[in-house]
């Protein structure tokens, strides 16, 4: 009985610990030894290990207490009572706390270490049930279809769901407000572009390899990241967090650094954070039609676009807001604004361009890199570029064409 307790504990604790490994730790692991890719083997398929430990878990509990059963029998039959009573309870209390309780306590207490530990032997016992998986589906399958003959699954929610469901959460109108404002911008990541988001490759720095924490000069990198080049070339390949780098030596922090995903400029912000999820992993690399990194979009960028109601790229890496008014029809932008804010936020309706920045119209417009002083009609508006920087950033002044007719 002691074995299968402690059997049953090695499962309890094993789930406690895979199921609490966080994304970050899987990334790491997935570097280490044998022992961590194990870990990150068996988390591939979640399913599939979930259902080993539950079946060896359950046959262990079966088995000891049949065991027990037997001994408290057995002492009912030499007349002992007391002694049959004490086993039918003390088995009980013994598999609840030393077989799920404490081995629980301490698989979510540490699970990076306990699943390295425990992950080939727990591996060895999945593979023993594979043979005999497909038949558990196919029951289950049978037993869905005589007792959930018309169970369907739920469709997808509609925003006007969402939005009656963050009305109803909460009497805070103000908590309500924010969410319902966090929930329109997450609708709206399936309408912007990664290009529209990115940051441009002048406003973050890369690094070749090796990489040492001296190259950074003591300064937090502008991109919060340290984002390190292919060997022969200057397109970004990996990726590490400055916050992770008090947790690395100050050499080859290339050795650290994650895979960065692809992603192309058109594709839309939802697609990017999906794939950023679905490999776990921080910074996506924009390419353009001819295979080049023309910018960057990291998961904070990304969360501060869902969360903070006035994030925009003009503010986060410029530090100027996007959009700023001078008077009435009058406004100071960025060359970097977007066309789809100015429309939405200004009410305007905006000729049709393949450009998605005011940097990007005037460009189009002017067939050439915007210059001081350069004043372009498109649409409703004019814009008037008052200022370049070294960098090339834009200052422009957008006025409505109707205001200026009428001498205003």
């Amino acid at each position: 009985m002691a074995f299968l307790a402690a059997a049953s504990g090695f499962f309890s604790c094993s789930e406690a610990a895979l199921f609490s490994v966080r994304p970050d730790q899987l990334r790491r692991l997935g570097r280490e030894g044998r022992r961590s890719r194990a870990v990150v083997e068996l988390l591939s398929d979640p399913e599939r290990l979930l259902t080993a430990i539950l079946f060896w878990n359950l046959m262990i509990n079966i088995a000891y207490f049949a065991l027990s059963s037997v001994v408290s029998i057995q002492f009912q039959k030499d007349g002992r009572p007391a002694e049959a009573g004490v086993v039918a309870v003390g088995a009980v209390l013994a598999i609840i706390l030393f077989s799920e309780m404490l081995p629980k306590t301490i698989g979510v207490t540490g699970p990076r270490s306990v699943s390295t530990l425990v992950s080939l032997p727990l591996a060895a016992s999945v593979r023993l049930l594979d043979p005999v998986a497909p038949v558990f589906g196919t029951v289950m399958r049978a037993l869905k279809r005589v007792f959930l003959p018309g169970f369907q699954p739920e469709p997808y929610l509609q925003v006007q769901d969402l939005e009656r469901a963050i009305s109803l959460s909460t009497a805070d109108q103000e908590l309500a407000a924010l969410e319902h404002s966090a929930l329109q911008e997450i609708v709206q990541l399936s309408e912007q572009t990664a290009e529209e988001l990115m940051r441009p490759r002048r406003h973050y720095q890369q690094f070749a390899p090796p990489v040492h924490l001296d190259d950074l000069g003591g300064r937090l990198t502008r991109s919060g990241y340290v984002l390190v080049s292919e060997p022969d070339s200057d397109e970004i390949a990996r990726a590490i967090p400055v916050k992770h780098l008090w947790s690395v030596p100050r050499q080859h922090l290339e050795e650290f650094a994650v895979d960065v995903v692809y992603v192309p400029w058109c594709a839309s912000v939802a697609v990017v954070f999906g794939e950023l999820q679905r490999q776990r992993s921080e910074v996506a690399a924009v390419i353009n039609e001819h295979g080049e990194t023309v910018g960057i979009v990291t998961l904070e960028d990304l969360l501060e676009t869902i969360f903070l109601s006035d994030s925009t790229r003009s503010g986060r890496l410029l530090e100027r807001t996007a959009i700023q008014p001078l008077w009435e029809g009058g406004w100071r932008v960025t060359g970097m604004t977007g066309i789809r804010r100015l429309a939405r936020e200004l009410g305007l309706e905006t000729p049709d361009t393949k450009s998605t920045t005011v940097g990007g119209v005037l460009q189009e417009e002017l067939q050439r890199i915007p210059e001081e002083g350069d004043r372009v009609s498109w649409g409703q508006v004019e814009f008037h570029v008052v200022e370049v920087t070294d960098d090339g950033t834009l200052l422009v002044e957008m006025t409505l064409t109707g205001l200026l007719e009428d001498g205003v």
